[in-house]
């Protein structure tokens, strides 16, 4: 199903400085911080949005010991650097309905918001469903406009290289190890 992201989507930001290249290690330090934080919402499931939040929905499933899932949603059109949103997002609803149909409380993550239209898409689908669902994210782009983004590590304004993606253009700037988590009250 393709859904439009209510209301107008952010605009990324790509000020073209650098392209950050997260680490798996700093990946590994991200997702500890966020499993570490999100502890106390209780989730049920992890879901992780396909496919760049599958590695982190893992990852935070595993050290909170719950189950996770891993549901398709998709927004960019290509993975070239600097693209920007469209505002509709594909979301396998039938999946995503399955996959919570038995949980209370949802941790919802993905690799970046970037303008907020996949994170929209998805929380209110599950919460239209009767779930709370709570988002974290190892990235946010300065231009999101995600109302309700819970928990992001690093907040960025140029493109970001994940782990699991190809190899980052030679003389990216690596990503610092995260050491702290930022939360829906400092977003301006």
């Amino acid at each position: 199903m393709t859904l439009s992201a209510p209301g107008p989507p952010g605009a990324r930001v790509f000020q073209g400085k650098r392209v950050w290249a997260m680490s798996q290690d700093a990946f590994l330090a991200a997702a500890a911080l966020i499993a570490a934080h999100e502890k106390r919402f209780a989730p049920d499931l992890v879901i992780g949005l396909a496919r760049g939040g599958v590695p982190l929905a893992r990852e935070t499933a595993r050290i909170l010991r719950i189950p996770g899932a891993e549901i398709r949603a998709q927004h960019n059109v290509s993975d070239l650097v600097g693209i920007q949103a469209t505002g509709e997002v594909e979301v396998d609803e039938a999946a995503l309905r399955a996959a919570a149909a038995s949980a209370r409380r949802v941790l919802i993550v993905d690799d970046i918001c970037g303008s907020g239209a996949t994170l929209t898409a998805v929380t209110h689908l599950l919460t239209d469903s009767g779930v709370e669902a709570r988002t974290a994210v190892l990235c946010r782009n300065d231009g999101a406009r995600f109302p309700v983004l819970d928990t992001w590590v690093w907040p960025v304004a140029d493109w970001v290289s994940f782990p699991w993606e190809a190899p980052p253009p030679p003389g990216s700037t690596p990503l610092p190890r995260p050491c702290q988590v930022h939360t829906a009250q400092e977003a301006p």
